[in-house]
């Protein structure tokens, strides 16, 4: 394997305070963004929901001689259409216009929408000239059904996350699952609080980076566990905390390279994606540095606090509860027996800051 990192040896967990710390500043700055905008009197929405989730009007336009994307949006912006979507179609002479909700967000008038949706919009088509293009269909996308599409993409991610945790902790342990998660949590909302503080639009495109993001997260971190795993059967003598300071230095090169590519990719589509790519591509341009970051950083720590409690409060069982010859005075860094990772400490080496 390609190695750019050669005999790495970085108390990664002795940084966990500074890390944890940065990572809390994030999510608490997202929160207060969110929080602000919500409820502050004259505030925005604490995020900036796109047609699919908020309800507006679809509108296919079928051009003679096609105009720029960026043109056409141009248009839209000068009638005061704002907040619309310019998206093409596999036909390469017609568009999708998604013109946001005008008027009141009334449940039973999605007609009225698409009758303001459609006029908004021919308005804006027509300073290419009224002969330049049709109106080929127009439908609606109303308070219900976005608010429907919202709650399955909440669905969606939420049964990922616990599909990982259930594979992660038979495959594993159960602290590893929990970490897994976690981290997972960490990096979407980290994400969404980007999008919140900078009002970045929301859509459907936007939950598949996240999901994506999701699987790529995990991915990184079950790596740097596997190897605490293969570690923990080599060197049972040895403490978690080592062990696991070990694996991340060990897999540190193929996390820098798997995140620096994917980032590579994901930034071509920040600069030269465009507007339709937008938001995809800046959910998984944030995304990926917070999960490359989260795997060394998050992940790890987590398992091992999690862990020494765990193992802690096995040592601590009452003699009564324990087995017959089972001994109670090995003290803190008597050895343990892991379901399936082998035998280990969990000590931290001394005079290590305990969280």
């Amino acid at each position: 394997m390609l190695q750019i990192f050669h005999k790495v040896n970085f108390d990664w967990l002795g940084k966990r305070r500074l890390f944890l710390t940065i990572s809390v500043i994030f999510l608490l700055a997202g929160l207060a963004s969110a929080m602000v905008r919500q409820f502050a009197p004259g505030g925005t929405e604490a995020f900036n929901l796109g047609v699919d989730f908020k309800g507006g009007t679809v509108v296919t336009v079928r051009f003679k001689n096609r105009p720029s994307d960026d043109a056409i949006r141009a248009a839209l912006v000068q009638k005061g259409i704002g907040e619309s979507v310019v998206q093409p179609t596999d036909k390469p002479n017609e568009v999708l216009v998604k013109v946001p909700q005008q008027g009141a967000a009334s449940e039973g008038a999605e007609q009225a929408q698409v009758d303001i949706g459609r006029t908004k919009a021919v308005e804006a088509l027509n300073t290419f000239g009224a002969d330049s293009y049709e109106i080929v269909q127009t439908e609606a996308v109303g308070p219900v059904a976005g608010r429907q599409l919202r709650n399955q993409a909440i669905a969606v991610t939420l049964l990922a996350l616990v599909g990982m945790l259930l594979y992660i902790g038979f495959r594993f342990e159960w602290t590893y699952g929990a970490a897994a998660v976690i981290t997972v949590f960490h990096d979407v909302l980290v994400t969404l609080g980007f999008f919140s503080f900078f009002q970045w639009e929301i859509s459907l495109t936007v939950i598949a980076a996240l999901l994506t993001l999701v699987g790529f997260s995990v991915n990184d971190t079950i790596v740097t566990f596997d190897r605490v795993r293969e570690n923990l059967r080599l060197r049972r003598r040895d403490t978690l905390y080592n062990i696991t300071n070990e694996a991340i230095n060990q897999t540190l090169s193929r996390t820098i390279i798997t995140g620096g590519l994917v980032f590579l990719s994901v930034l071509a589509m920040v600069l030269f994606g465009g507007e339709v790519l937008r938001g995809f591509s800046l959910a998984l341009f944030i995304g990926v540095i917070v999960g490359t970051y989260s795997t060394v950083a998050i992940a790890s720590p987590i398992m091992v606090w999690w862990q020494q409690r765990v193992e802690a409060a096995r040592l601590h069982t009452p003699p009564s509860a324990k087995p017959t010859g089972a001994t109670g005075n090995r003290g803190p860094a008597a050895r343990t027996r892991g379901r399936k990772t082998g035998t280990t400490r969990t000590g931290e080496p001394q005079g290590a800051a305990r969280s």
